[in-house]
């Protein structure tokens, strides 16, 4: 009778920790949708370019706001608990095709390298920007496309197309990697991103993230968007 009564009690839920918070999470989505906006805004219904330039400010800014929180932020966000070395990095994606079991609360040292690619390509699009002309016209230009000759706004204007082109590759193999992980290992990163909790194991990061204050994030937005938008200004450029 006891053996019957413990095979129908109920499981224990698994205990779960804090992986990633609120403003990391609030990037991670906005940044997304963004870069879809500028997509829809550079195709249709945009003639002037006025919402496809100020969604690259938005995006301009987002990136400058997560390299700031990438130094003070919560401890799973920052720098130096992700970036490795490349063979590092390798090391991992061999450990993780051979299904070798290693887990981290944050970014693995293969998913770091992976932000930082996809940060400096983002970065460096939105930065074409302020430079480039719409190809379809030559009419609407970015706010510093102005500043700069012929012959630079041009390349400025082919790289920041061919960028984005490049970009929609990477954002593929990064949808394909977290598709491979739930598959493969049996974790929901997707899920873990939506609400911030992962499962408590034995991580190799940590075993739980460090929350920083709402407040130091709000902060760090103020910063980076005075440093965009003041930065555009100081160059000669005009907001709109």
């Amino acid at each position: 009778m006891q053996q019957e009564t413990t095979e129908h009690a109920p499981r224990a839920a698994s205990r779960v920790v804090w992986a990633w918070d609120v403003p990391t999470r609030l990037f991670h989505w906005t940044l997304a949708l963004l870069i879809l906006m500028a997509w829809v805004s550079r195709n249709w219904g945009d003639e002037g370019l006025v919402w496809h330039t100020w969604n690259g400010y938005a995006i301009l800014i987002l990136v400058v706001w997560r390299v700031l929180w990438g130094f003070v932020g919560t401890s799973t966000a920052r720098f130096t608990s992700f970036v490795a070395w490349p063979w590092t990095a390798a090391r991992y994606g061999i450990d993780f095709v051979l299904r070798r079991p290693r887990h981290f609360l944050g970014h693995n040292p293969l998913g770091g390298a992976v932000v930082i690619v996809m940060l400096g390509m983002v970065g460096a699009m939105g930065v074409l920007g302020l430079f480039s002309y719409d190809d379809h016209t030559s009419i609407a230009g970015g706010p510093l496309s102005g500043k700069v000759s012929d012959e630079a706004w041009a390349l400025a204007t082919k790289w920041h197309i061919w960028l984005f082109d490049i970009l929609l590759w990477v954002i593929g193999l990064h949808i394909g990697a977290n598709i491979a992980y739930r598959v493969w290992k049996g974790e929901n990163l997707v899920a873990a991103m939506i609400t911030g909790r992962k499962e408590a194991r034995s991580y190799e990061d940590e075993p739980e993230a460090r929350l920083a204050s709402p407040l130091l994030a709000l902060a760090c937005l103020v910063v980076a968007a005075g440093v965009v938008l003041g930065g555009i200004v100081a160059a000669g450029g005009k907001i709109l």
